[in-house]
């Protein structure tokens, strides 16, 4: 690890302003650390921004949810609002990392963590996405838990985030406070596919701070799944954040987003326009699962991720119709 400069910043201002060419911010450290450890990131300074002013969940005035960005991930799943009104944000929330790491990792870190693929953490080998022009060894190596739908030839990574599949399904947006201002970016837009840029994983600026994640109410059962290789703390080879409201075994209202699959959490948009006014049936299920997934391009290892995904679907939303 090189050495690096390292300042703790007392307002959102200060952050803005410590944050020159070279530098990151820092929160719970649990994705950056590593990565600083493996030679991957090389910031030259570290701008602390965990005790910002910003640990707060509040109900807006629409009766949605403003997390803030310096949360942590074990008081987002417990906090009771959370867990009454949003479940499928708490479950996914406890489905990713341990006990010790969600004590320090925050709702802001969370959201920006960078992709687990071999390559990309490996500072020996290529890869695009850390050194861009590179190539993309993964695409004939080792690729068996990476993307099958949205990739390019630059780039199949996958986003690792469990919560950010959950916000992408509750159509959340992300609070950003950059040099120009704040602004507020929808979670559809804030992760990036790869295209031609894969170094780029989100739509942020240099030195923009995330300062809150915005919920709108949900008024549906919902619940969150994820198939992994093993039951502890281990990535998921694809998840789902599912949302149903039904009137009279038709489909009212559907929420979709899967994890494990894509550059972003993927939010399945085909499937939903399928099901809305569509019977709540198995036979719907499958065909809105088919209809997402006719996008998918899996690799020479990951196709097996196409059945896995549309089983997912069919099982998630059977049982959220069910009641179960």
């Amino acid at each position: 690890m090189r050495p690096f400069a390292y300042e703790r910043a007392a307002t959102a201002e200060d952050a803005l302003a410590l944050h020159d060419g070279g530098a990151a911010y820092l929160g719970g450290g649990t994705n950056l650390v590593d990565l600083m450890r493996l030679g991957v990131e090389e910031p030259v300074r570290l701008v602390d921004v965990a005790h910002l002013p910003f640990d707060q969940i509040e109900l807006n005035a629409e009766g949605g949810l403003v997390i803030g960005a310096a949360v942590t991930n074990s008081d987002l799943a417990a906090d009771r609002t959370v867990r009454a009104g949003h479940p499928v944000l708490a479950q996914a929330v406890l489905a990713g990392a341990s006990g010790q790491i969600r004590n320090l990792a925050t709702v802001g870190g969370n959201l920006l963590q960078r992709t687990r693929c071999s390559y990309f953490q490996d500072a020996a080998k290529p890869c695009n996405k850390r050194d861009p022009g590179s190539g993309c060894p993964a695409r004939e190596g080792e690729h068996h838990n990476l993307a099958i739908l949205g990739h390019s030839q630059a780039c199949v990574a996958t986003h690792p985030s469990d919560m950010a599949v959950a916000l992408a399904a509750l159509d959340a947006s992300v609070r950003v406070r950059g040099r120009a201002g704040e602004r507020t970016v929808p979670i559809e837009d804030f992760h990036r596919l790869p295209g031609g840029e894969p170094e780029r994983d989100t739509v942020l600026e240099p030195g923009d701070l995330v300062t809150a994640v915005e919920v709108p109410p949900l008024g549906m059962p919902s619940r969150y799944r994820k198939v992994r290789e093993r039951a502890s703390f281990a990535f998921a080879l694809v998840s789902i954040a599912a949302a149903l409201d039904l009137d009279g075994g038709v489909v009212r209202d559907v929420r979709l987003a899967l994890g494990g699959v894509a550059h972003k959490p993927w939010r399945a948009w085909r499937a939903e326009d399928v099901l809305r006014g569509a019977p709540a049936t198995a036979e719907s299920f499958l065909r809105a699962a088919e209809a997402e997934l006719e996008a998918a391009e899996p690799l020479r290892d990951n196709a097996y991720k196409v059945p896995l995904a549309r089983n997912l679907i069919v099982r998630t939303l059977t049982e959220l119709g069910e009641g179960t």
